[in-house]
């Protein structure tokens, strides 16, 4: 970990992102771009490399990448081509990548993040490409297998300037492109089936220096919590050896051990020279015009970042409980659906407060509030408990809804919906039907709540004794007496309010 002390260093980090594109077929050939655990089904003589095979470019990849772009607010090229990538590994069928070079599909975009949930931070991106997958190499104990299912599947590579100073905010980064992707429907982006896989070059300087000097670049990072520990290992690392005057002068790349929580050497990192890129001679360069980004430009949903400030403008919402709500498109969709319904039962009640709408403007923030706080608190820590995906989710947004009144109108208190939480979520359900069955309904008879205070005052004489003698905490206890033998039922102010008549 980084010590605590102030460095003399400041952290100079650019990320370079390959997202995977949920395309039917592969990027230059028709094999199926599916997951499998069966090695080498998806395959076919070109992903294969087998010579005289010849590339057809995937235009639905190219789509994806343009509107990816788009989202990113990039320069989009009208002209572009592919280029050959030349470097010899086991998972390189062809001994070259078929890539992009010098002119990429698109250039200097953006992306913003909220590192503390207040302030913007801008990441500038340099360029965004197309490129083929390589294979999947597997390490047995007696032999390196190559599993050629993901070679030549379409990958969209992301590279950032070196904006980004600390691990946090690259951490952040990726999770925010990560769910962008996703909005967009182009990727899954699963980290851990390698659907986006990160590059991070890191270096250090001195505190007022510009230069760029030497950079380690940290390969195939597969999770959002290893971004960050690599980096904070790297940084630390690249700190003693400042400090020992011995700065890294080469470029290098670096592997992560997960177990022992280091980087270790894997190569000297080659430069463009090294990899002998020239144009792609079987594929030729492609031509758009205005009209084609235009039309792609209207397939944009509305994105994250679009979404979030609209929930806190429409719902009243923090950033940070926006930001939750949206980082899945369809969380965010049954949140609004939610709320449409809290909409329709407000409009349905006798009321003479006003139109619809002044309604909705004094009861609506905190109907807002509660649905944010069930779904984001109850449904995700049931979720995490029983492991159990959204997707699978048996509670509807109606249902949900539906249990939100019965609290706002206190016909059952916080513990009780709790309980009828926990039935909807494990076997579905109507609310209503399930506070009668569980006999959960809120008693507000004081006849009824003043009678069960009562029997729990001559039962508890000491602690009736202490609260008279000044120990007010002690009322606490009698509540929750009253509370148990009314089976959590009863109005918990209601019951409070009595026993400090009664206690007199």
């Amino acid at each position: 970990m980084l010590s605590d002390m102030i460095t003399p260093y400041e952290t100079v980090i650019g990320l370079e992102i390959h997202v995977q594109l949920n395309t039917a077929s592969k990027m230059f050939s028709g094999d199926s771009n599916a997951d499998t655990l069966e090695p080498n089904v998806h395959v076919s003589p070109i992903s294969l490399g087998h010579p005289g095979t010849l590339p057809v470019v995937n235009t639905q990849a190219v789509d994806y990448g343009i509107v990816l772009g788009l989202a990113m607010n990039c320069d989009i090229a009208l002209f572009t081509k592919f280029d050959r990538k030349h470097y010899f590994y086991p998972d390189l069928p062809k001994g070259y990548q078929i890539s992009q070079y010098d002119l990429p599909l698109c250039s200097d975009g953006e992306l913003t993040i909220y590192p503390d949930n207040v302030t913007p931070v801008t990441i500038n991106i340099e360029r965004i490409h197309l490129e083929e997958d390589a294979a999947k190499n597997v390490h047995a104990q007696e032999a390196t297998l190559v599993d050629f299912n993901r070679a030549g599947s379409p990958l969209a590579e992301i590279v950032t300037r070196p904006d980004i100073t600390d691990p946090k905010t690259a951490r952040l980064f990726v999770q925010e492109l990560q769910t962008l992707v996703r909005y967009l429907g182009i990727s899954d982006a699963d980290m851990e089936k390698g659907h986006m896989r990160i590059d991070a070059n890191v270096s250090l300087r001195p505190v007022g220096d510009t230069a760029l000097y030497p950079k380690t670049e940290i390969k195939n990072l597969n999770s959002t919590k290893t971004i960050e520990k690599a980096l904070l290992f790297e940084i630390q690392r690249q700190t003693d050896l400042w400090n020992r005057n011995e700065a890294p002068d080469i470029l290098e790349t670096r592997g992560w051990d997960e177990t022992q929580q280091v980087t270790y050497v894997q190569r000297t990192k080659e430069q463009a020279a090294d990899y002998r890129y020239f144009p792609e001679p079987d594929i030729p360069p492609l031509h758009f015009t205005e009209d084609d980004i235009e039309r792609l430009r209207g397939r944009l949903p509305e994105l994250p970042l679009d979404r979030r400030e609209r929930f806190m403008q429409e719902y009243n919402l923090s950033y940070y409980d926006a930001k939750v709500l949206t980082t899945d498109p369809a969380v965010a969709e049954y949140y609004e659906q939610t709320i449409s319904e809290l909409r329709s039962w407000l409009s349905s009640l006798d009321s003479t407060e006003g139109s619809d709408e002044d309604i909705w403007n004094q009861s609506g923030r905190q109907l807002c509030r509660s649905a944010c706080t069930w779904l984001t608190t109850e449904i995700f820590g049931l979720q995490t408990k029983f492991q159990q995906p959204f997707s699978s989710l048996k509670i509807s947004p109606e249902n949900l809804a539906e249990l939100i009144t019965l609290v706002y109108e206190h016909k059952v208190n916080s513990s009780a919906a709790q309980t009828i939480m926990r039935q909807m979520f494990e076997h579905g359900g109507d609310p209503s039907q399930l506070m009668q069955t569980l006999n959960l309904e809120q008693v507000h008879d004081e006849a009824t709540l003043a009678q069960a205070c009562d029997e729990i005052i001559t039962a508890n004489p000491q602690v009736v004794a202490d609260y008279q003698s000044g120990k007010e905490r002690v009322l606490m206890f009698l509540v929750g007496k009253v509370m148990k033998q009314m089976n959590g039922a009863a109005n918990p102010q209601t019951v409070t309010d009595l026993l400090r008549q009664k206690l007199k």
